[in-house]
């Protein structure tokens, strides 16, 4: 068996002496994990690096086993970003996320476009709007999107305020008046496009987006929400 794809690296474990365990991000064959033969020796290790680019060509006996990868570099999106504390930790987290919550071998070529624009965007400076809607994306794609176009109880397009922590829906001030320290905040530049988030806003957005990651996604495996996750928050706060 033999398949040749584009992919972005998750992960790379080590595995024996001088081999790695990689998982990558394919365009074509989704979350896909192989053995990397020499994955200790350095030159191999920068092509190994979180976030990563690459060509990859998948061989094995048979479709069900690991398999071996081979790897050729076509972009390094981490390079330009050692410098920069948060685009740094937002391209950990994304990685960490795609890797803990997707579906082996299960092909989804949205996910995989909606990463790799985001890693992209990282030099931006709207980088942690993108980084937002890549998290609403990755849900959406999994089955639990959330509907901000108007308000879930009255149907009214105006003041959004908030959003239900069970339908995932907006709700208008005046709608979530009896029941706001039930509800979650809804930062404004998650309605209005031409908003750029401000540090109180993102942390208002993260907790948004990490209330259904942590208990639509992950609350029944192993382990939970991936560390990297909350050092992305700590960055905001």
């Amino acid at each position: 068996m033999e398949w040749s794809d584009t992919g972005i690296v998750l992960t790379a474990k080590k595995h024996g002496e001088t081999s790695a365990i990689v998982t990558l991000l394919t365009k074509h064959h989704g979350r896909h994990a192989g053995l990397v033969r020499g994955g200790s020796r350095k030159r191999i290790q920068g092509i190994l690096q979180p976030g990563n680019l690459v060509d990859v060509r998948w061989r094995a006996r048979l479709i069900e086993h690991l398999g071996a990868f081979s790897l050729d570099l076509v972009t390094s999106y981490g390079t330009p970003l050692l410098l920069s504390p948060g685009p740094l930790a937002a391209l950990t987290s994304a990685c960490a996320l795609s890797e803990a919550a997707l579906p082996e071998r299960q092909p989804n070529q949205p996910i995989f476009d909606g990463l790799n624009f985001l890693l992209q965007s990282l030099i931006e400076e709207y980088w942690p709007k993108i980084y937002v809607k890549w998290e609403l994306g990755l849900l959406s794609e999994l089955g639990f999107g959330l509907d901000f176009s108007k308000c879930g109880a009255t149907g009214e397009k105006f003041d959004l305020k908030y959003v239900s922590p069970k339908s995932g829906r907006a709700v208008s001030e005046s709608a979530a008046e009896p029941y706001k320290d039930r509800l979650l905040p809804l930062p404004p530049f998650l309605i209005n496009s031409d908003a750029a988030p401000k540090a109180p806003e993102m942390v208002q957005a993260l907790i948004l987006t990490g209330y259904f990651l942590e208990n639509h996604v992950f609350s029944q495996r192993p382990g939970g929400m991936p560390n990297a996750r909350q050092r992305l928050t700590d960055i905001f706060s």
